[in-house]
């Protein structure tokens, strides 16, 4: 064949299939790669919402946690206040009745001395009765003599 011939068939078959190329494949081509580029576009704009919204987020927790943490201790300080009543409350109950408690022994122990002064009174006015008795040589009648026995114990 003809060189020619050859050249302009080839140049024939090349227009037609650039054509066929740019009619029916490249549309769909552009619009699967412009698609796939909108894709993309749209999951780095969702990542990046989705960076904004985590650092929201953890601003929002740390603020949540850092109140939690102020309540948390202005309830401490509170239930510290609490306890602090709470002892002073019961150290001030202690010390009355520890008041109480000493008065009622200082009482006992006055009448426990007022007892031991009375028997020790009884018992020195039986001894000078007994003394007496043995002196004299006779026996003292301790009835007829209460009047004596009286005036010794008020005098001891």
């Amino acid at each position: 064949m003809n060189l020619n011939a050859t050249l302009f068939f080839q140049m024939i078959v090349f227009f037609v299939l650039g054509w066929v190329t740019m009619k029916f494949i490249w549309p769909p081509l552009t619009k699967a790669i412009d698609e796939r580029r909108q894709k993309i576009a749209e999951g780095l704009a969702d990542a990046e919402k989705g960076k904004a919204d985590l650092a929201q987020a953890q601003a929002r927790v740390n603020l949540i946690e850092a109140s939690a943490k102020a309540d948390l201790h202005a309830r401490m300080t509170e239930a510290e206040k609490q306890g602090a009543k709470i002892i002073e409350q019961a150290r001030a109950e202690a010390e009355v009745e520890r008041a109480r408690i000493v008065a009622m022994a200082k009482q006992d122990a006055a009448q426990e001395v007022e007892r031991a002064r009375d028997a020790l009174r009884d018992d020195v006015a039986n001894l000078a009765v007994a003394g007496a008795e043995q002196i004299l040589k006779r026996e003292v009648n301790a009835s007829v003599h209460a009047e004596l026995l009286n005036q010794l114990k008020a005098q001891l």
